[in-house]
């Protein structure tokens, strides 16, 4: 909706600025378009993460390398000066709650050993991203708990 109001700016100027269409009420400033043109830029790690699980077959490996991605941008987005004081606000706010979805994925062993198991992430993903030597010590032993226990 974002990228269509901001594509459609001048006619949607022109209808909310007509006297006579009672709709002066939600005619928006430059200020208020410039925070919607902000908001759509940040929003877009989120759609493409939605496009990029709705579209392929969902795969359980990739679950931590996506919100390590998205986690990397917010960080990085919440502290860019060029955003408005609100819309940096909002960005500490969803990485509190993607980690708050992250730290789910503890409760599960499935994406440890996935990640494990994955033939392009293996432990090297864990070492590359600088995660602390005793989570990657738990992802093995976690993996090779479970494949002594089945196999």
């Amino acid at each position: 909706m974002l990228f269509f109001a901001l594509e459609y700016r001048e006619a949607i100027d022109k209808i909310t600025s007509d006297r006579n269409s009672d709709l002066r009420l939600f005619e928006l400033s430059d200020q208020d378009w410039e925070i919607m043109a902000q908001l759509r830029d940040v929003l877009k790690i989120l759609k493409d993460a939605t496009l990029f699980f709705s579209r392929a077959t969902p795969n359980l490996a990739v679950v931590i390398p996506a919100m390590d991605h998205i986690d990397s941008v917010l960080s990085t987005q919440s502290v860019t000066t060029k955003f408005n004081p609100a819309i940096r606000a909002s960005l500490v706010l969803a990485k509190r709650t993607l980690n708050r979805y992250y730290s789910v994925t503890d409760w599960s062993d499935v994406y440890r050993i996935a990640m494990v198991l994955h033939p392009q992430f293996k432990l090297e993903y864990f070492k590359r991203m600088k995660w602390p030597q005793a989570w990657i010590d738990t992802a093995l032993e976690i993996t090779r708990t479970e494949y002594e226990r089945k196999y």
